[in-house]
């Protein structure tokens, strides 16, 4: 089955550029020009992927992204009219998995979809299984934290992920950063802070007294959640 690209960008010229040229790679895509349209696109088509333009008529894109991580874990890919640094920030502290500055490469905008993609459907090295209070289902890329499901992007669940496989073990930024390799580190190398951020409000971690990620300062971050039969 074809993979699904929603392209939602008031640029009509560009959005029929990019569905021909994303059909020789093999992608279904659909197209919005209106926020409105593109939401109810995703609803209706349950795309594998957005592409979501910053600059937008009626509602930005930040305020799409709001929406939709609100509801969905669909991987995001922001497009930014100039490349700006604070763009890119708040994209991704909104839960884009991905950003690319405009004008951009068509084969640029393929590699970068692919490589999200890619990660989002990663199988496990090994089963994780359960730990005290906190739950992943690896194959269905699920956390449970006291039996509660909690919405992760793909990045969050892929930077908890490499934690818990190695529990114990501090992993600096630049590891957890090479997993995730589809963000541009050094146009802002504090990505992984914001990740992590992000993970820890949704598991309800507090970081001054953590039952999950431990921050190992001027190194990385370290798992901590034993293993669920360690539990009283």
């Amino acid at each position: 089955m074809k993979q699904r690209i929603l392209v939602i960008d008031d640029d009509e010229r560009l959005n029929a550029l990019l569905k021909d040229f994303f059909q020789g790679y093999g992608f279904e895509t659909i197209t919005a020009t209106h926020p409105d349209q593109g939401l109810k696109l995703l609803r209706q088509k349950e795309p594998d992927l957005v592409i979501l333009d910053i600059m937008l008529p009626g509602m930005n894109g930040f305020e799409v992204c709001k929406l939709i991580r609100k509801g969905s874990d669909v991987p995001i890919i922001m497009l930014t009219a100039k490349g700006d640094l604070m763009d890119k920030v708040v994209g991704l502290e909104l839960g884009a998995d991905d950003y690319i500055p405009k004008p951009f490469e068509p084969r640029e905008i393929v590699a970068r979809i692919q490589s999200v993609l890619r990660r989002s459907r990663t199988s496990v090295k090994k089963n994780v299984g359960s730990f005290k209070h906190i739950t992943l289902d690896c194959a269905k890329r699920s956390v449970e934290v006291d039996g509660r499901p909690v919405e992760l992007t793909t990045n969050e669940f892929t930077a908890l992920q490499l934690l818990a496989e190695n529990p114990g073990a501090v992993l600096s930024r630049d590891q957890i950063l090479d997993e995730l390799r589809g963000i541009e580190c050094e146009a802002y190398n504090r990505s992984v802070d914001i990740t992590m951020s992000r993970l820890r409000q949704k598991l309800g971690d507090d970081p001054h007294n953590p039952r999950f990620i431990k921050t190992v300062w001027g190194t990385g971050y370290m798992f901590i959640a034993g293993e669920a039969s360690d539990a009283p």
